[in-house]
């Protein structure tokens, strides 16, 4: 697992990434702690080749989907520090899981505010607003 405090995969500052709303990142969750760096965040890193960059609230319907596809995200893996998921949580997903999630029709809520503006460069913001969980 990466360092955040060595971890030079980010580009720039941590401070200076933004949200798809081009407004500083948000917290995505510290309970169960997300993000490839395990810090709560969905950076966009150069040494994240699955870029946990969605911030999304993970639905049952979502997790079943995943765990068939091979990414059980349900199960607690203690080992490796991994509590397991359950419809509610908030954690960064893999912007490629997202988007197929999406078009099989079970992608799960999207939190605005935490997740990365380099989403944006994949999936327009108008395409983010439509799953955007209330109050974004």
């Amino acid at each position: 697992m990466p360092d955040p405090q060595t971890d030079s995969g980010i580009p720039g500052d941590e401070e200076s990434e933004r949200n798809v709303l081009g407004e500083p990142l948000g917290e995505c969750s510290r309970d169960p702690e997300t993000g490839y760096l395990r810090d709560g965040h969905c950076r966009n890193l150069v040494r994240d080749p699955g870029r946990h960059e969605v911030c999304a609230v993970v639905t049952d319907e979502f997790l079943r989907y995943s765990r068939d596809r091979g990414n059980d995200l349900i199960t607690p893996q203690p080992n490796l520090g991994f509590p397991g998921l359950t419809d509610g949580d908030r954690w960064c997903l893999c912007l490629p899981r997202w988007m197929e999630a999406r078009e099989a029709g079970v992608a799960p809520p999207v939190v605005l505010e935490a997740t990365n503006q380099a989403v944006c460069e994949e999936v327009p913001l108008e395409t983010l607003r439509e799953y955007a969980v209330d109050g974004d």
